[in-house]
């Protein structure tokens, strides 16, 4: 008798359990680039997310998998390579928003939850986190704007070649300047988001230009194209920041000597803790609405600034690890038609 009374108990403990949709999931984040400090501060983002649901019982294992250079071909063979794994979701960040949309497919018809975020793929069968990089193009220049109502000329630094993300940003640094005829751009160069690249860029092209009041960019890139002018004995120009530590740093350092000033805006690398948490919760059969879309995060006050610099590590991206409970927040206010609620501090 006591003997079936302890199997039935532990029957009930068991049925609550898969009762309350607690299945130790396994997913994966499947990720195009690693190469600058914006994707390894992702990635970092990722890690402490899948630490925290692991160490809760909420998912077993989420592991990350990234292409050597940004291959579409490589991620569609590496996600055919998770399919047949068996995973329970897949976060993706693309290579191509067109090139993956078939394995994306093979993935949701193995009933594989896919969630893709940054980089988006364009497959809308998948759940989709779309960051609006046309307005980061749109806010750069409205702020030029402001500073600069009389106009001048402009140097743009795009992003990695061939992608969504770069494409938007430019789509939206274009469009806006429509507005504002008096700002021509003079020049523009490929930094691939990485202070390193944008800085020679700029100062192979530097020598050709006519003076520029402003350098307008993607992230990553600051840095280097404020060195190429400081380097090449140029003043400064006004130059959009990108929440790089080196970034803020040098936005401070100049501050603080004579007055300069700027704004930065990303994407926040914790974007990808959005992704995960968004898959836990199609997986636990949440109603989650198959597109949300995020604004970049701005920083635009000292304030900020300061703060973000104390919390940002060196090589790192000002970024946010948001939680299960600020992404259900965010999935009702969507669904009530309100914006996402304000990021946790």
């Amino acid at each position: 008798m006591k003997k079936l009374l302890v199997a039935l108990l532990l029957a009930a403990l068991a049925t609550g359990s898969a009762s309350s949709g607690e299945k130790k999931w396994r997913i994966a984040l499947s990720n195009d680039y690693a190469g600058n400090s914006w994707r390894q501060t992702m990635i970092t983002d990722w890690q402490k997310a899948a630490a925290t649901a692991i160490q809760k019982g909420i998912v077993a294992e989420a592991p990350i998998f990234t292409t050597n250079e940004s291959s579409a071909s490589e991620q569609a063979a590496q996600i055919q390579s998770l399919i047949l794994e068996g995973y329970d979701a897949i976060v993706l960040n693309a290579a191509s928003p067109e090139a993956l949309n078939t394995v994306v497919q093979e993935a949701l018809d193995a009933g594989i939850v896919v969630v893709s975020f940054d980089n988006a793929i364009t497959n809308p069968n998948a759940w989709r986190l779309i960051t609006d990089f046309e307005y980061m193009g749109m806010r750069q220049v409205e702020y030029v704007a402001e500073r600069f109502p009389q106009g001048g000329n402009l140097l743009e630094i795009r992003g990695l070649a061939g992608t969504y993300v770069n494409d938007a940003i430019h789509k939206g640094i274009t469009e806006t300047l429509a507005k504002y005829p008096q700002f021509k751009v003079v020049g523009e160069v490929y930094g691939d988001w990485t202070s390193s690249i944008a800085q020679k860029a700029v100062a192979g092209i530097l020598p050709s230009l006519p003076e520029v009041v402003a350098v307008v960019t993607q992230g990553g890139d600051g840095y280097g194209s404020a060195k190429a002018f400081e380097v090449a004995g140029k003043p400064i120009p006004l130059v959009l920041m990108g929440n790089r530590y080196d970034e803020l740093e040098l936005w401070k350092e100049l501050y603080d000597k004579d007055g300069y000033d700027t704004i930065s805006l990303s994407i926040a690398p914790g974007a990808s803790t959005i992704a995960f948490w968004e898959a836990v919760e199609v997986l636990n059969g949440v109603d989650v609405p198959k597109e949300i879309r995020l604004l970049p995060y701005v920083i635009d006050s000292h304030t900020k600034l300061n703060r973000d610099l104390k919390t940002t590590p060196k090589g790192g991206v000002a970024s946010i690890v948001y939680t299960q409970e600020w992404v259900r927040q965010m999935i009702a206010n969507v669904k009530a038609g309100k914006l996402p609620p304000p990021d946790p501090e």
